[in-house]
């Protein structure tokens, strides 16, 4: 059988014309070589992408032509170290997309999108290149292997197989255009989100329909105004600003005209409605599962994750929301018992509810966002955590202001090991809201760790968050959510940063999404301890300890809500079920299908225009679809580990040195359970979960 080839799109010319004027090709000569953002236009990106495809493509037509025997190294190897230079520019390219991008980069993502799609679908989908890998795969038993090389070569074989190798004639080119519609898709998606967010901004001028709201909101709402050249506030869809109005202004016309923007996003008819490319993604996913003998994306999609099946997901939502609903309703049941105490008349709604249920908690706990934010000053945060990982994992954390970064609000860290002085990684620290930066945080990287044959590459991570800018009266100071969600991030961080692994794909965060989660979760758990506490709580002003009267009242209000915050997650994880468990094409009404997946899952009424699926990310822009229960599934691992840090010390240098050796250094290469089990001796059981929300009798 004839060799077939990857074919060349650009000339030798043309490649050369890159090679000797594109920086994002270009050897790096920055620490770590990291990425010369200051030398790196938008421009840039497009030529980049095709020579880097090109390379890549070298790469691969050396595998197939060799005519060795095909063996691990020369054909799972090779393939595991194909396109490294692609890697990067894919990289920058979208990760710059999210964090950082413009009407340009936009443009230049979703062309070459379609172009990246093609290009992995015919790597996929080579007979000669599978034909090798399979030839190894089916000599396994009979390979001297470790651990890690047998979970790369099961990686690749199944990625193979699932990306349609085994397709062919008409079936092979559908799922080839599906696959490259659903890049497209799944891009606009986001866009979208992001263009409808920036659409929208409140005006007040009315200083009393503010009053009583916390004068750190008021500072940025009045900077925010200030910027768009605005008399008085303005109020944006962006968290800081949004959540602060739903937790204190006591005008209801402005709390239920912000809930509503913010719930409608994307959902407006327009040219950033969402409805439409739901419609296309989810019929697309369903095809390329049909194509490959799943009856649903569902079903493909959970087949390599801890939970397997569909059945084991709905049931493990269906049991917790069971478990959760009596104290929901206890919740909300208590919050319009207060408001109507407080003399509130009318129906309780959704933009009520957290405006009522911060008064209450003010008043059970006598503790606020308020009251806290003077002590979480974000620098003072961030050095308290940089303490916490040195104490777990003898990391150290030292900024390098001679390393590129791409937005001025950005700062760069050379993470160490302060045993060995090992360096580990390069940490970016993203921290401010912008207009071209995407709501939420996350965790990524630039560059993935990967030990091949002495060669150790170490990763560049990248955090990036949402929380309030500084003003010219304060710093930035957080709520305890966003401390929370500093240490949730930070775990995924801790996961990429000490990772010891031989293979890029199985580094750092690459394990089954129901287990990554579990890592991030772990950490948040010392926002509720006061010897973590201590180390950085302090007044941003005064200079004084958070009292201990505080760090009580933390701990006793952190089942506040519980049940409520538990079936608002449980929905997310059933909605993101209902769309991908569809097993026939859906033609039907997108409001529609969320309504029927809120029923069991909501205590109060959908609100009319307003929709979680058009601005769902997670599911429909990012990589979590038939996933996002993992975040609950991996709330129950989070709790079991801990409870071994609670048992013999939460600093516990024999238990976090288990936890660093056993579970976060080895990312991938064992099956997420046998790792788990190394560290704890035993499977995670929700006992520890339950008695965390007070789930309990």
């Amino acid at each position: 059988m004839a060799t077939t080839l990857l074919s060349a799109q650009m000339s030798k010319q043309e490649m050369d014309k890159v090679k000797q004027n594109n920086p994002l090709v270009a050897q790096w000569t920055t620490p770590h070589q990291t990425p010369p953002f200051n030398l790196i236009k938008t421009e840039d990106y497009k030529p980049a992408m095709l020579y880097a495809i090109e390379k890549a493509k070298e790469d691969i037509n050396a595998i197939i032509s060799n005519t060795a025997e095909p063996t691990f190294e020369n054909t799972i190897v090779a393939y595991e170290q194909s396109g490294k230079l692609l890697d990067r520019v894919a990289g920058l390219l979208f990760n710059m997309n999210e964090a950082f991008t413009s009407d340009e980069l936009q443009q230049a993502a979703q062309e070459l999108t379609p172009v990246l799609t093609q290009y992995s679908t015919d790597v996929s989908m080579n007979q000669q290149l599978f034909a090798k890998i399979k030839r190894v795969y089916d000599n396994r038993d009979f390979i001297a292997l470790t651990t890690e090389d047998r979970m790369l070569l099961d990686k690749v074989y199944k990625g193979f197989i699932k990306n349609g190798a085994l397709l062919t004639g008409k079936d092979k080119e559908e799922f080839k255009k599906a696959s490259e519609e659903l890049g497209i898709l799944t891009l606009k998606f986001n866009q979208n989100v992001l263009n409808s967010q920036n659409s929208f901004v409140l005006n007040v001028t009315n200083k009393k329909d503010v009053e009583g709201m916390p004068q750190y909101a008021l500072d940025e709402a009045a900077q925010e105004a200030k910027a768009r050249k605005m008399k008085g506030y303005a109020f944006t869809l962006q968290q800081p600003s949004y959540i602060a109005v739903m937790s204190y202004c006591p005008n209801r016309d402005i709390r239920e005209k912000m809930w509503k923007a913010y719930n409608s996003m994307a959902n407006h008819n327009d040219t950033n409605d969402n409805k439409q490319i739901i419609k296309e993604i989810v019929n697309l996913r369903l095809k390329i599962a049909n194509l490959l003998g799943y009856k649903s994306y569902a079903e493909y999609e959970l087949e390599d994750k801890m939970a397997e099946n569909p059945a084991n997901v709905n049931a493990f939502l269906n049991d917790l929301l069971a478990t959760s609903m009596p104290y929901a309703k206890r919740d909300l049941q208590n919050v319009q018992q207060y408001a109507k105490e407080h003399g509130f008349n009318g129906t309780l709604e959704r933009w009520d509810f957290s405006y009522w249920s911060e008064k209450l908690q003010k008043e059970k706990y006598d503790i606020s966002p308020e009251l806290l934010k003077p002590y979480f000053n974000l620098e003072y945060v961030k050095n308290g955590i940089f303490t916490l990982a040195g104490k777990l994992y003898n990391l150290e954390f030292k900024e390098n202001k001679k390393i590129p970064v791409y937005h001025k609000d950005v700062k760069a860290y050379e993470v160490y090991d302060k045993t060995s002085n090992k360096f580990m990684a390069v940490l970016y620290m993203d921290f401010f809201p912008r207009d071209n930066k995407r709501q939420g945080a996350w965790m990524t990287s630039f560059r993935e760790q990967s030990n091949v044959n002495g060669n150790e590459i170490r990763p560049l991570i990248q955090l990036v968050t949402n929380f309030s800018k500084p003003t010219s009266k304060t710093p930035s100071l957080l709520t305890f959510d966003e401390v929370n969600t500093f240490l949730h991030e930070f775990g995924h961080c801790l996961h990429g940063i000490v990772t010891q692994c031989t293979y890029q794909s199985l580094s750092g965060t690459s394990v089954a999404h129901d287990f990554v989660e579990g890592m991030s979760q772990f950490m948040e758990n010392y926002a509720y301890e006061k010897e973590f506490l201590d180390m950085f709580a302090v007044h941003y002003k005064t200079g004084e300890k958070i009292p201990q009267k505080y760090i009580d009242r933390i701990r006793e209000a952190q089942q506040y809500n519980a049940g409520w915050l538990s079936i608002r997650q449980l929905f997310f994880g059933i909605l993101d079920m209902t769309w991908h468990s569809i097993e026939t094409p859906f033609n039907g009404d997108v409001i529609s299908v969320e309504k029927i997946a809120s029923n069991k899952a909501e205590l109060m009424p959908m609100i009319d225009g307003c929709c979680m699926s058009t601005q769902f990310s997670h599911i429909f822009g990012g990589g979590y679809a038939a996933g996002y229960y993992g975040y609950k599934w991996s709330e129950v691992i989070a709790a079991d580990a801990y409870a071994a840090f609670s048992e013999q010390g939460i600093f516990n240098p024999s238990v976090s040195s288990s936890f660093r050796k056993n579970v976060l250094s080895r990312g991938g290469t064992k099956k997420p359970m046998e790792l788990y089990k190394a560290f704890r001796g035993h499977e995670p059981t929700n006992e520890a979960f339950l008695k965390q929300q007070g789930f309990t009798k």
